[in-house]
Parts: structure tokens; C-alpha cells; sequence
């Protein structure tokens, strides 16, 4: 069931699917929207009640807002959880959603039980040249571009029809969206709000994911984050949310489990 919420000025596009405790909040990548993960949400919702958020510029949400940051990202996601009333939940992030998950985190909002992140995005500085960061910003203008980004995020072939969705969503979010990620996101440093958590965190990475390879994020997250663990699905590109959200699903409720 989609849903609009407002919170710090803007609308929120969410998707409240399932029943149960704790919770699943799903943050998604540069580029993506909640759907990204509804295969994923469709697995779990059986027994967890899940919560799939569109950031601000991105989906179904707001487009017309100044202020793309990571940490307004972050008070965001913290908005919606008050405003659903979750009680206990883990929070879920997918590459630019794993670092505002790993800010929230940082918050020590009540109720949350950990974070289980699938290729996430380092809490240090990204090292890519600027000149190739300013190069991502005009991607998503076209289809030509956002089919050369599909290209980079997964050596798999997709359905077609999520192919597509990826197209759609990357070329509709706000221009100040598109440019945030590569040109602040990426480079923004919170390893000193990455110390700060708490809680378990559990990386799963994929086996071929050249975006966020297993050995860069244990070598990142090793150096700033206490309590994580990591888990590695073999066969799966940056994308698998859409390329194995069967197999995703099963290492999030081993994740919840582990806890």
C-alpha cells in the first residue's frame, strides 16, 4: 500500500507492506525509488512489516526541494519511522541508502535493532576523480545513459520489465538529486557518526558486484564500525534486490535472526 507522509516539508512516497515485528525499512540506491526493493518486500512480508521509503527527488516524492544531503536524507527516514509509530525495526540500505543508513544509525533513534546494509556505500570519502563524479551528474538525462549505468551496476541481464523501471526511475528524479550523490554524497565523510553505532550491522555484499566489492567494505567498514559481520551472495552483481531478491531475502532474515 503506497502512502504519502510529510515530513520536514516535503512528501514522502511510501510503500507499507506486511505485518509483524520488527520492522523493515527499506532505503534505496542513487538512482532508484522503493520499488527497487518491493521483490524484496514482497518475500518478507509474510512475517515483517515493511516500509519502503522514496527519497525526497527520487520516485514518487518530492522533486521540488533544494537540499539533497545525506543527513536531511537521514532526519527524513527518521521523520517517517515517528510518523508510522515503529516501535522495533532494522533499517535496510542499498549503496547511497546504506550511508544514510549508517548516519540514522549514528542518531541512535529508539527502537532500532540494527542495520542490514547490501552493498553499501563506505563511510569514508569515495576515491573517484572528480572529473569522473561530474561525469555521473548528466547519466540519468537520458536513456542512453541510464542503460550504460545498468551496465556498470550488474554484468547480469535483467527481466525486462526491471530494466525498465530502472530506466524510468533513474531518468524522472529532480536534477537536484541526480547531482547531489556524485557530487556531495560521495564524497561526504561520517566515519566519526559510523563509530558512533551502536548496534549490529550486517553487510551483505554480492560476489560480483564491482560497485562495492566484499574486499573494499570489509577493508572500510573494518576500520570505523565495531560490531558488523558479512555475508556473501555468490553470483550477484550491485543489483540484487532485482537480480536475486529471493536470495537477498533469505540472508535478511538470517540477519534478523543473528540478532
Amino acid at each position: 500500500m503506497a502512502r504519502t507522509i510529510y515530513v520536514n516539508e516535503v512528501e514522502l512516497n511510501v510503500v507499507d507492506i506486511g505485518a509483524g515485528s520488527p520492522a523493515l525499512v527499506f532505503l534505496h540506491y542513487w538512482g532508484g525509488s522503493s520499488r527497487t526493493w518491493v521483490p524484496v518486500m514482497e518475500h518478507l512480508a509474510s512475517t515483517n512489516r515493511c516500509v519502503g521509503i522514496d527519497f525526497r527527488g527520487w520516485g514518487r516524492s518530492s522533486k521540488e526541494t533544494g537540499d539533497y544531503s545525506l543527513r536531511t536524507l537521514a532526519s527524513d527516514v527518521m521523520g517517517v519511522v515517528e510518523q508510522l509509530a515503529l516501535k522495533e525495526f532494522f533499517i535496510l540500505g542499498h549503496s547511497m541508502g546504506g550511508k544514510v543508513a549508517q548516519i540514522v544509525a549514528a542518531r541512535k533513534p529508539s527502537g532500532l535493532r540494527g542495520l542490514i546494509l547490501f552493498g553499501p556505500a563506505p563511510p569514508a570519502p569515495m576515491n573517484v576523480p572528480e572529473d569522473q563524479r561530474k561525469g555521473y551528474v548528466g547519466l540519468y538525462d537520458t536513456r542512453e545513459g541510464a542503460e550504460m549505468v545498468i551496465r556498470n551496476l550488474t554484468p547480469h541481464s535483467l527481466p525486462d520489465r526491471f530494466r525498465e523501471q530502472i530506466i524510468e526511475d533513474s531518468m524522472s528524479g529532480s536534477p537536484g538529486a541526480k547531482r547531489a550523490w556524485p557530487l556531495q554524497g560521495m564524497i561526504a565523510d561520517i566515519r566519526e557518526e559510523a563509530a558512533k553505532i551502536d548496534v549490529p550491522v550486517h553487510i551483505i555484499a554480492g560476489g560480483d558486484d564491482s560497485v562495492e566489492p566484499e574486499a573494499s567494505l570489509r577493508a572500510a567498514f573494518g576500520q570505523c564500525v565495531r560490531d558488523v559481520d558479512f555475508v556473501v551472495l555468490p553470483g550477484v552483481g550491485h543489483m540484487a534486490p532485482l537480480e536475486a531478491p529471493s536470495k537477498l531475502a533469505d540472508a535478511i532474515r538470517s540477519a534478523q535472526k543473528s540478532c
